[in-house]
C-alpha cells in the first residue's frame, strides 16, 4: 500500500494532465484548417471558428486558447476545484505551432513551469 498509493496518485495527476491536450486536440483541429485555408495563423479563437475560450473547458482545465502571441500557441489552463494541487494553480500547457512549407504544420508542447516533470505527458517533457 505505501508504494501503490503515491503511483496511483501520480497516475490520476498524469490523467488529469492529459486532459488539456485532449481539449486543444479540437483546436489544432481548426487551427489546422485556417493555416490551409489562410496560410495564415488565427490570431484568436474566433478567428479560428472555436468558441470563447472559457467554452472550451473540462473538469480540470478552465480554458483552452488560440494566441498569435507568444509564439503562435493554443494554451490549456488548468484550475478549478477539480484540479489536483500538485498541477499548480493557473498552470498553462501549451502547443506551439511550428509551420512548414507545404502548409504543414508540427505541434511542440511545453509548459509554463508549474506542471512537474513527472506529470507530463511523454511527448512535452523535455
Amino acid at each position: 500500500a505505501a508504494i501503490a498509493i503515491p503511483a496511483y496518485q501520480d497516475y490520476t495527476i498524469r490523467a488529469q494532465v492529459s486532459e488539456g491536450l485532449s481539449l486543444m486536440d479540437g483546436a489544432k483541429t481548426a487551427v489546422a484548417e485556417y493555416y490551409t485555408n489562410t496560410g495564415n495563423l488565427p490570431a484568436n479563437n474566433a478567428a479560428a471558428g472555436l468558441a470563447t475560450d472559457t467554452s472550451i473547458s473540462g473538469k480540470y482545465v478552465t480554458q483552452v486558447d488560440v494566441s498569435q502571441t507568444a509564439g503562435k500557441t493554443i494554451s490549456a489552463t488548468f484550475g478549478g476545484p477539480s484540479a489536483n494541487t500538485a498541477i499548480g494553480t493557473s498552470a498553462v500547457l501549451s502547443l506551439s505551432a511550428v509551420t512548414t512549407g507545404g502548409g504543414a504544420i508540427s505541434w511542440v508542447c511545453k509548459s509554463n513551469g508549474t506542471i512537474p516533470q513527472k506529470y507530463l505527458p511523454s511527448t512535452c517533457k523535455s
